[in-house]
C-alpha cells in the first residue's frame, strides 16, 4: 500500500510547492532584470531570461499535474493523464537546449574572455542559489515517484548549480585574475546537468512510447499472475504508464477449469495494486480451447 499512498500524496501535495516555486522565481527574475539594467550587466539580464524559462518549465509541470487529474471523457477515455509524461519530456528538452546554450557561451569565452562584473553579480547569484535550492527542496520528496515532479526538481537543482558556479568562478577570478576559470566552471556544470537530464529524457521518452515504467519488475508480475489459483498460462501481458504516477496492465489468463469469477478478479486487481503499484488492471479469461486459439498468444505478437 505504501506505493499507492506515495502516488496519491505526490498528486495532491505539490500544488502548493508549484505555487511557491513560481512566485519565488518570478520575484527573482524581476530583481535580476532590474539589477542587470542598473549595473549594465548583460550576464545578469541574460540569466534573468534563463530564469524566466524556468518559470515556464515550472508552469508546464504544474499545469500537467492538474491536467493529469481531469475526468475521462468519451473522446479521451484516459482523461489527460499522459500530459504529465509530455511535460516531463518537454522539460528535459528545454533543459538540454539551455545546457547547449551555456556550453556554447563557455566555449566562446575561452577565445574571447570577458572581464567578470563586480560584486553585484556575485550577490545576485547567491540569491539565485537560495531561491533555486528552496524550490528544488519543495520537490525533493516527489522526485522518485513522479517523473514530472523529477523534471521540476532537476530544473531547479540545475539552476542552483549554475548560480553556484557563477559565485565560485567570480570569487576565484577576483582572487587570481584568471578569466578562464569562468568557462571551465560553466563546462563542469554543463556535464553535471547533462548526466541528470539524460535520465529524465530517457525515462520520459520510454513512457511516451508505452515502455514499462522503470520501477516495475515484469518477470515478477508474470510469475505472480502465473501462480494465481487455476491459472495455467499467461500471455499478451502489457504494462505501460498512463501518467508519470499511474501504471496500467492488461493480460490474458488461461484458466482451463473456467474458475475465473468476480472474487478472483477483485483479489488479483487488489494484489497487483498493493504489491506492484498497478492502478489500472484489465484481465481477460480464456479456457485454452484448441479450436479457438488466441492469436495474441505468441510472445512476438502485439
Amino acid at each position: 500500500m505504501e506505493m499507492a499512498h506515495h502516488q496519491d500524496h505526490s498528486q495532491t501535495n505539490f500544488g502548493r510547492a508549484f505555487a511557491i516555486g513560481v512566485a519565488l522565481n518570478v520575484g527573482f527574475v524581476l530583481i535580476e532584470g532590474f539589477y542587470g539594467y542598473l549595473a549594465h550587466s548583460l550576464a545578469l539580464v541574460a540569466d534573468a531570461g534563463h530564469n524566466l524559462s524556468d518559470v515556464l518549465g515550472l508552469l508546464l509541470a504544474w499545469g500537467a499535474s492538474i491536467l493529469a487529474q481531469r475526468q475521462p471523457t468519451q473522446r479521451r477515455t484516459y482523461g489527460l493523464r499522459r500530459s504529465s509524461i509530455l511535460a516531463a519530456l518537454i522539460n528535459a528538452i528545454i533543459l538540454l537546449v539551455a545546457v547547449g546554450g551555456i556550453a556554447w557561451e563557455a566555449i566562446r569565452r575561452f577565445s574571447n574572455p570577458n572581464p567578470v562584473a563586480g560584486g553585484t553579480v556575485i550577490w545576485v547569484a547567491v540569491v539565485g542559489i537560495v531561491i533555486n535550492t528552496v524550490t528544488a527542496l519543495l520537490f525533493l520528496s516527489g522526485r522518485k515517484g513522479d517523473l514530472n515532479i523529477r523534471g521540476a526538481f532537476l530544473h531547479m537543482a540545475a539552476d542552483a548549480g549554475v548560480s553556484l558556479g557563477v559565485v565560485l568562478a567570480g570569487i576565484a577570478i577576483l582572487i587570481t585574475g584568471w578569466l578562464w576559470i569562468d568557462p571551465v566552471v560553466s563546462l563542469i556544470i554543463v556535464a553535471v546537468i547533462l548526466v541528470g537530464t539524460w535520465g529524465l529524457l530517457r525515462d520520459s521518452v520510454n513512457l511516451a512510447l508505452d515502455a514499462v515504467p522503470e520501477d516495475i519488475d515484469v518477470p515478477q508480475i508474470q510469475t505472480y499472475l502465473a501462480g494465481l489459483p487455476g491459472v495455467s498460462d499467461v500471455h499478451d501481458l502489457h504494462i505501460w504508464g498512463m501518467s508519470t504516477t499511474e501504471t496500467a496492465l492488461t493480460a490474458h489468463l488461461v484458466m482451463q477449469d473456467g474458475s475465473g469469477d468476480d472474487a478472483f478478479l477483485s483479489r488479483a486487481c487488489r494484489e497487483l495494486h498493493d504489491q506492484f503499484g498497478i492502478e489500472h488492471a484489465t484481465l481477460q479469461f480464456e479456457t485454452g480451447d484448441a479450436n479457438y486459439p488466441c492469436h495474441l498468444a505468441p510472445a512476438d505478437t502485439v
